[in-house]
C-alpha cells in the first residue's frame, strides 16, 4: 500500500510547503544504502530508491521527486540516456538531474550537462556536500512549482471573476419578474441599432404593446396571478420572434416593445399580428376585460430608416402614438404609424 506522502504528491503539488523528495536511480544496492544513510539525518529530506533503470520513468512519474540523483554506468540503459529521457518527457523535463559518476571526467560531465543535467558529482560524495546540492536544486525546482501553481491560481481567478461578471451582466440586462430583456437592455440595443442602421442605411422597427385593462385584471384576480400572466405573455412573445438579432423587452409595467432591426413595415406588421394572436391564444381568463374574455394585446407598429443626426426618441414616439391609435379604435390590435 502506497504510504500517504507518496498518494499526495500523486493528486499534485499544493501551494503549501513542498517536501524535498529525492529519488535515486542506480542499480548497486551498496551505493543505494551508503546514499541513504548520508541523509538519514536529513529531516527534510525523503529518500526513494530505483534500482533498475527501465523503471526509471515509471517511479519518476509516481513518486515526483524534487531532484533525481542518477548514476551514468548501468546495464541496458547507461545514465545519459536516461538523462535525454527525462529531458524529453513532458512531466519531467524541469525535475533537477544530479549525475553521478565513479570519476572525475571533463569529456563525461561536459555530455552531462550539455543534454541537460543540473549538476556533477562523483560518487560517493561528501555528506554535507550531498545534502547542500540535493537542498539547493529542489529548493529552486519547488519555488518553480510554486510560481507555477500560484500563476495558474490565478489564471483559474481570472476565468472565475470572468464568468462571474458575465452572470452579473447577463441578470443586469434580464428583467426580474419576467426574464426577458429589461429596459437598460433594450435602451442600449436600440441605441447601437440605430446607429448601425445609420451607417447600412437600413430600415428598424419597433413594436411597442400593452397588455388590455391589466390594472382591472390586477384588481380582480390579485398581484400573484397578475404577475403570473405578465410571465405567460413575456415567454409568449418572446417565442414568436425568429431571428437572433431581434429582441422583446419588458418595457415597464403591463408594458412591453419589440426592437427589429433591418425589418421593413410590412414584415413588423404581420410579427406584431402573430404576437397579438399568440397571446389571445394562451387564453388567459380575463373576466373583467371589456374587450374580450381572455388577456389581449394592444401594440403600435413603426418603421424609420434613420439618418445622420436623427434620434432613435422619434421611432418611439410613433410606435407609442401608433399603439394609442390601436387603443382608440377598441384594443385587441395592431396600429400602424403613418
Amino acid at each position: 500500500m502506497e504510504d500517504k506522502a507518496v498518494m499526495e504528491r500523486k493528486e499534485g503539488f499544493s501551494l503549501k510547503a513542498h517536501k524535498i523528495v529525492v529519488l535515486l536511480v542506480d542499480d548497486q544496492r551498496l551505493i543505494a544504502e551508503a546514499v541513504r544513510r548520508l541523509l538519514a539525518e536529513a529531516d527534510d529530506i525523503e529518500f526513494h530508491y530505483c534500482s533498475d533503470p527501465a523503471d526509471a520513468i515509471k517511479e519518476v512519474l509516481r513518486i515526483k521527486p524534487t531532484v533525481i540523483l542518477q548514476d551514468l554506468v548501468m546495464p541496458e540503459i547507461d545514465g545519459l540516456s536516461l538523462v535525454k529521457y527525462y529531458r524529453a518527457h513532458p512531466e519531467i523535463r524541469n525535475i533537477p538531474v544530479i549525475v553521478l559518476s565513479v570519476k572525475e571526467d571533463p569529456k563525461i560531465k561536459s555530455e552531462a550537462f550539455a543534454i541537460g543535467a543540473n549538476d556533477y558529482l562523483v560518487k560517493l560524495p561528501d555528506k554535507i556536500e550531498l545534502i547542500a546540492r540535493i537542498r539547493y536544486h529542489s529548493k529552486g525546482y519547488i519555488y518553480q512549482l510554486q510560481r507555477d501553481e500560484a500563476f495558474k491560481a490565478l489564471q483559474e481567478s481570472e476565468r472565475r471573476l470572468a464568468e462571474m461578471n458575465q452572470v452579473l451582466m447577463k441578470l443586469s440586462f434580464l428583467d426580474g419578474l419576467t426574464g426577458i430583456s429589461n429596459r437598460r437592455r433594450f435602451d442600449e440595443a436600440l441605441e447601437a441599432e440605430w446607429k448601425r442602421a445609420i451607417r447600412n442605411g437600413a430600415p428598424i422597427s419597433l413594436i411597442l404593446m400593452d397588455l388590455d385593462y391589466f390594472k382591472l385584471y390586477n384588481d380582480y384576480y390579485g398581484h400573484q396571478d397578475g404577475d403570473e400572466c405578465l410571465k405567460k405573455v413575456a415567454k409568449t412573445l418572446e417565442s414568436s420572434i425568429q431571428r437572433s438579432t431581434d429582441l422583446v423587452s419588458r418595457y415597464g409595467g403591463e408594458e412591453f416593445v419589440a426592437l427589429l432591426p433591418e425589418t421593413n413595415a410590412k414584415g413588423a406588421v404581420m410579427l406584431a399580428e402573430r404576437m397579438r394572436r399568440k397571446v389571445l391564444e394562451q387564453r388567459i381568463p380575463h373576466e373583467k376585460s371589456k374587450v374580450n374574455d381572455h388577456v389581449t394585446l394592444s401594440l403600435g407598429v413603426a418603421t424609420a430608416i434613420p439618418e445622420i443626426g436623427s434620434s432613435p426618441d422619434t421611432l418611439l414616439k410613433a410606435a407609442d402614438d401608433a399603439l394609442y391609435k390601436a387603443k382608440q379604435e377598441g384594443r385587441n390590435r395592431v396600429g400602424v404609424a403613418e
